[in-house]
């Protein structure tokens, strides 16, 4: 009889000690939840279109499908959760795009965050693929550390690497241009249909 009496007694000291460790780890979810603030927007915008301008030159304007405001938080953020693009005009108003999956501004740095399928293409139809792509807006600089591929329709190559950087007009052979990690440059395949017929010489477009 006794020992069964202390067989109830250690089920009941057991069920108590559980209660106690559920309600303790309860009570630390609902001290984490105080501790962490909600994060709402301060403000929705659908068909979002905004204008950068410089010296009254428009310089690029960035359009998405939603925009939500969260410039109440410490470090306010402006974010596109269903994608947006990005259309650079150079001086000669000559417009190059960059689209993404998702993206996000810092306000504070105007840092702008790209991210999933980005593809940038110049107005000469060069084309960077990557995964994510930053934009310095203030120092008119473009750069990613992911692993990208870059085409160059003009030379007839495809780059393939890790890490590129380069200046906002996308301005190629005078230094603004730096690829690292290069696994290797291929030609571009060419259809033999797209072949010139009956030409024994290049063209000019060959030659170059």
């Amino acid at each position: 009889m006794q020992q069964r009496l202390n067989h109830i007694f250690i089920h009941i000291v057991t069920a108590l000690a559980v209660a106690m460790f559920f309600s303790c780890d309860s009570s630390f979810e609902d001290i984490r939840k105080i501790d962490t603030p909600e994060r709402f927007p301060v403000g929705v915008a659908e068909n979002f279109h905004l204008i950068y301008t410089d010296s009254a030159r428009i310089k690029a304007t960035l359009t998405s499908p939603r925009s939500e405001d969260y410039s109440n938080q410490e470090f306010p953020y402006q974010e596109f959760p269903d994608g947006l693009k990005v259309v650079f005009f150079d001086k000669d108003k000559n417009e190059s795009t960059v689209t993404a999956d998702y993206g996000i501004i810092y306000q504070a740095t105007d840092m702008t965050d790209l991210r999933g399928n980005v593809v940038l293409l110049t107005h000469d139809g060069k084309k960077l693929e990557t995964s994510q792509l930053y934009w310095d807006q203030k120092n008119k600089w473009i750069f990613t550390g992911e692993k990208f591929t870059y085409t160059n329709p003009q030379k007839g190559t495809i780059m393939n690497g890790e890490g590129i950087e380069f200046s906002q007009d996308f301005d190629e052979g005078k230094g603004k241009v730096k690829a690292y990690k290069i696994d290797g440059v291929k030609d571009i395949e060419v259809d033999e249909e797209e072949t010139p017929a009956n030409s024994d010489q290049p063209g000019e477009e060959e030659r170059e």
